[in-house]
């Protein structure tokens, strides 16, 4: 498909959306995305649990060693220090910190459970920012963590993410809404309606991401869920749909989300959040090999 035709197209029908559905109901109005003018890259990595290594070092060396760009860590990670002295005199980057849900208290009608919450989640993103990562990704509850309406759980997000967002950008960092399939969750199950909160937002502190995992049952055209990401998407995570197994492990073609991410510019990390079978020295390299193939495949 000519690009520049792609685009117009998705531009256009996004303009003729008065609105986008989440679980079926109305959400918050979607308007168009700009396409990014910068050239995509295939930044990859890895969450710190995936790759072999007695610490933090070890784990970065290999990482380099295989050609990656960045780690993505857990929760608020270590110490900024520790972090620091493992990426020192290595090309590595932080990617996100993967922070969940913390229980849904964010979301929670108790007020001490919501204040809490929030400065947590002000610690992790003081944390990214000193070391220098893309952003702290935010589930705002899984199943069984909130008994409200999606519509009650988009009135608290309007009302507590604004103030939220920008401390994110006083401390150069970000919050990554993450969609998550609805085994897993009743709420924000695909992109368009993480961009719908982003775009009611309109605050850089206030992003989304995307995982092939969850996109894989949730958005029925990844290359145009990429797209409605636009300039709101800055993580990526990379696993088979149906086992969340090593992209390479088992069929799942990665192409047309990576044609998305090409649509956009996208600039930010994929990261590997899924299980390995074998010998994960030697099964990585070949998997981190697998993406880059099928990433110059992805022809727009």
């Amino acid at each position: 498909m000519n690009r520049r035709r792609f685009l117009k197209g998705a531009a256009a029908a996004a303009a003729a959306a008065v609105s986008i559905r989440v679980l079926d109901r109305p959400a918050l109005s979607q308007e168009p995305k700009a396409v990014g003018t910068s050239k995509a890259v295939l930044r990859l990595c890895s969450q710190e649990g995936i790759v072999p290594g007695k610490s933090l070092k070890e784990k970065v060396e290999k990482l380099q060693k295989w050609g990656c760009a960045g780690i993505e860590l857990h929760g608020a990670g270590p110490g900024t220090k520790a972090v620091l002295d493992a990426l020192k005199d290595s090309t590595i980057k932080v990617a996100a910190l993967c922070w969940g849900s913390h229980n849904g208290d964010l979301v929670s009608l108790d007020p001490d459970k919501r204040k809490k919450g929030i400065a947590d989640l002000k610690i992790a993103l003081e944390r990214g920012g000193e070391i220098g990562s893309t952003g702290v990704i935010f589930v705002p509850c899984f199943h069984g963590q909130s008994k409200l309406p999606p519509e009650e759980l988009d009135k608290i997000l309007l009302d507590i993410l604004p103030e939220i967002g920008d401390y994110a950008q006083k401390v150069k960092c970000r919050v990554l809404l993450e969609p998550l399939n609805k085994g897993e969750t009743f709420y924000i199950n695909r992109i368009e309606q993480a961009a719908a909160i982003c775009n009611k937002l309109n605050n850089p502190g206030i992003c989304l991401m995307g995982d092939f995992y969850h996109m894989s049952k949730e958005e029925r055209d990844q290359t145009q869920a990429f797209v409605t990401g636009g300039k709101w998407l800055h993580h990526v995570h990379l696993a088979t749909g149906k086992s969340r197994i090593a992209p390479g492990q088992e069929p799942h073609s990665f192409i047309e989300g990576m044609k998305g991410l090409k649509l956009v510019g996208y600039q930010d990390f994929c990261s590997l959040e899924c299980g390995v079978r074998g010998n994960r020295d030697e099964e990585l390299p070949k998997v981190f090999d697998y993406l880059r193939k099928a990433w110059e495949e992805a022809v727009v």
